[in-house]
């Protein structure tokens, strides 16, 4: 029997499934490590847009956070791009910020750098 595709696959960006192949990873492989994704990217409604800001909903906060404190830092926070696209000016202030605040804040447009990053970061060994 052949499975069905799914409908919204079409929906996606080269960042999503950048994303969903890096929280496949984290699932398989660290299934008790605490990360989310905050859902502030995409096309609102008016309303939708007055209740993210209503809820404290901010711009630019990177694409993936693990709460995971290692010897030097309190977190990891990694913004995701694709191709040559560079973070925003709010993605830079936010990863900026996180810096600042003990958190480990970068961006990649790479998965396998990705991947390093986080093996690096949870081993604590030096990135």
């Amino acid at each position: 029997m052949k499975l069905k595709a799914n409908p919204f696959e079409k929906y996606l960006t080269k960042e999503d499934k950048l994303q969903h192949r890096i929280i496949s990873y984290l699932k398989y492989q660290y299934p008790n490590l605490l990360f989310a994704h905050v859902p502030n990217e995409g096309k609102r409604t008016v309303f939708e847009r007055y209740k993210f800001k209503y809820l404290g909903g901010k711009s630019g906060i990177p694409d993936l956070l693990i709460f995971y404190t290692n010897k030097k830092y309190s977190g990891l926070a990694i913004e995701l791009k694709v191709g040559y696209n560079k973070p925003t000016a709010n993605q830079k202030e936010w990863l900026k910020q996180l810096n600042t605040n003990n958190w480990l804040a970068v961006w990649s447009n790479n998965y396998d750098e990705c991947i390093n990053i986080i093996q690096k970061y949870l081993n604590n060994e030096q990135i």
